[in-house]
C-alpha cells in the first residue's frame, strides 16, 4: 500500500481511533512496587536521589502498601535495611531479619496482597559484596547455601513468591530444591536471570546502603556488551526451575527484553531501576520535561519491548494516573 491510496493519518485523527487500534495497553495489573524496609518506629527517612521514596518502618511501610493495593497494584518486592551487618550476612536469613518481619506484618495485614523477597546479601554483608567473600573474590558455592537458607526463611515469614538477584551461578537449583524439600512447592521464582552491572544502580545503592566497599560486581553481574550471554543465563535458569524471568536494567536493554520475549514461553519480568526513576525524577524538578508523561512514555516502552510486568518506583503515580485516565 502506497501513499495516497493509503493513509496512515487516517486512525491517527481523533482520540476514538487511536484507542481502538492501540498496540500496547499498560495496566495497573503490571505494576509492582518495590519497598525499602527497616527498623524503628514511625520511621520515613526520605532518599535524596530518588524524589518520593522512602525508608520506611514497618508501619509505614504497611500503609504505603495498603494504598499501593487500593490503587490495584498486586505486588510489592521488599528490600530490607538492617540493623547491624557482618562477613555471612547474617541478618539476610535470621527469623527475625527486618523482611521477615515485614513479609509478617504485611501478611497479616494486606492478605490479598502478593508479597515478593528480593534475595540477595549485598545489604547484609559488611563489604557490601552479593556474597561471602574469600580473598578478594565472591565464592559461588558457599553463597548459594546461604541464598537458599535466606529464601526458606523469607517464604516461612509468609512470602509468596522470591526472587534472587545476587548472579551466582547454580542458584535456582539450590533454592528450587531447598523449597521442595521443605514442602515450599507451591512458592514461584521469579529469577533476575540478566542481571547487569550497571551504573543505573546508583541510587538504590544509597537506598540500601549496599555499595561494596571494594572493588566491584563484574565478576558475577553481567557485561552490559553483551546479549547472546543474557540469553544463556535466561535458559540455565529456566532448566533450574525459574518460574519468572527478569531482565534489569530495563531501558538500556529493552533489545534483552525483546529476545527473551521472543524465545521463552515463561513470564518475563522487567525491572525499571532506581537510576531509570532517578533521571526522570531530577529532568522533572529542573522544568526540562514532563515528567508524568516521560514516566507513563517509559513505562509503556518496557511493555511494549515484551515485559509481562515491571517493577518500577513509579508504581503508585502511574496507578494513579491510570485511574484518572479511566
Amino acid at each position: 500500500m502506497l501513499f495516497p491510496e493509503y493513509r496512515p493519518r487516517r486512525l491517527r485523527q481523533n482520540n476514538g481511533f487511536r484507542r481502538m487500534i492501540r498496540e500496547t495497553l499498560l495496566s495497573v495489573n503490571d505494576l509492582i512496587m518495590p519497598l525499602f524496609a527497616i527498623s524503628g518506629k514511625n520511621v520515613k527517612n526520605s532518599i535524596p536521589s530518588m524524589p518520593g521514596q522512602y525508608q520506611l518502618s514497618i508501619e509505614n511501610l504497611v500503609k504505603t502498601a495498603e494504598y499501593a493495593y487500593s490503587l490495584g497494584i498486586p505486588a510489592v518486592m521488599i528490600f530490607g535495611i538492617p540493623d547491624q551487618k557482618d562477613s555471612l550476612g547474617t541478618e539476610a536469613y535470621a527469623d527475625d531479619g527486618i523482611v521477615q518481619k515485614a513479609v509478617k506484618t504485611l501478611k497479616n495485614s494486606i492478605p490479598g496482597l502478593v508479597v515478593i523477597t528480593d534475595v540477595c546479601l549485598c545489604q547484609y554483608t559488611d563489604h557490601g559484596h552479593c556474597g561471602i567473600v574469600k580473598g578478594d573474590i565472591v565464592d559461588n558455592d558457599s553463597t548459594i547455601d546461604l541464598l537458599a537458607a535466606t529464601v526458606l526463611s523469607h517464604v516461612q515469614a509468609g512470602a509468596d513468591m522470591v526472587a534472587p538477584s545476587d548472579m551466582m551461578d547454580g542458584r535456582i537449583a539450590e533454592i528450587r530444591e531447598r523449597l521442595d524439600e521443605n514442602e515450599f512447592s507451591n512458592i514461584p521464582i521469579m529469577s533476575y536471570s540478566a542481571k547487569y552491572c550497571s551504573a543505573y544502580y546508583g541510587p538504590f545503592r544509597e537506598a540500601a546502603d549496599s555499595a561494596p566497599k571494594f572493588g566491584d560486581r563484574r565478576t558475577y553481574q553481567m557485561d552490559p556488551c553483551n546479549g547472546l550471554e543474557a540469553l544463556r543465563e535466561v535458559e540455565l535458569d529456566i532448566s533450574e526451575g525459574a518460574d519468572i524471568i527478569m531482565i534489569k536494567p530495563a531501558l538500556p536493554y529493552l533489545d534483552i527484553i525483546r529476545r527473551t520475549r521472543d524465545s521463552i514461553d515463561l513470564p518475563v519480568a522487567a525491572y525499571n531501576v532506581s537510576g531509570e526513576y532517578a533521571m526522570i525524577k531530577a529532568a522533572d524538578q529542573k522544568g526540562w520535561i514532563d515528567g508524568p508523561k516521560v514516566m507513563m512514555e517509559t513505562l509503556i516502552s518496557i511493555k511494549r519491548a515484551g515485559a509481562d510486568m515491571i517493577l518500577t518506583y513509579f508504581a503508585i503515580e502511574a496507578a494513579e494516573a491510570l485511574k484518572n485516565a479511566a
